[in-house]
């Protein structure tokens, strides 16, 4: 075997052998759907017919929209933040700040209603969540965000759709 070949052969190795280790540095967080909640499950021709081509790339194919590109990152009206596929309540505004990524952003979730998993599609482990009722990809959790949580659950905007509070 070639000596570049060998190294090559050792580098994917210790890649390999980090990734465990890895795994562990991100969130680890121990959630649970509510017991209320019916799952909806639908065909790839029914979610596509129900979303937008994409919001199906993020809902249902785990993309990611660009930074800054999402309105609802600078939404700052009271109400409530719904999965854009099946309208589960996941966040509300008074759970949402400015993280500066340009996503919205928020520390704190509608308990009962994401679900986490591993993600390693850029190979460095994150923890990729989820609407509990229809598995739909919202987007990343970080342990970057404030107080009281230090999390920052960083949503695609195009998975949401921001409901505004009944004015009084």
């Amino acid at each position: 075997m070639k000596r570049r070949h060998f190294l090559g052969f050792l580098g994917a190795g210790g890649l390999v052998g980090l990734l465990p280790v890895l795994a562990n540095a991100r969130p680890r967080l121990d959630l649970s759907a509510s017991p209320s909640l019916e799952p909806l499950e639908l065909g790839e021709a029914e979610w596509r017919e129900r979303l937008t081509p994409e919001q199906f790339e993020i809902l249902r194919d785990h993309g990611t929209e660009p930074a800054y590109s999402s309105p609802l990152d600078g939404e700052w009206r009271d109400g409530e933040y719904r999965c854009a596929g099946c309208d589960l309540l996941l966040f509300t505004s008074a759970m949402k700040y400015d993280s500066g990524t340009g996503w919205p952003s928020f520390f704190e979730h509608v308990e009962g209603h994401l679900l986490t998993q591993v993600d390693y599609k850029l190979i460095w482990p994150r923890t990729e969540y989820h609407c509990a009722r229809c598995g739909g990809h919202q987007g990343h959790v970080f342990e970057d965000g404030p107080e009281p949580t230090g999390l920052r659950w960083c949503n695609n905007g195009l998975a949401l759709h921001f409901v505004p509070a009944a004015a009084s």
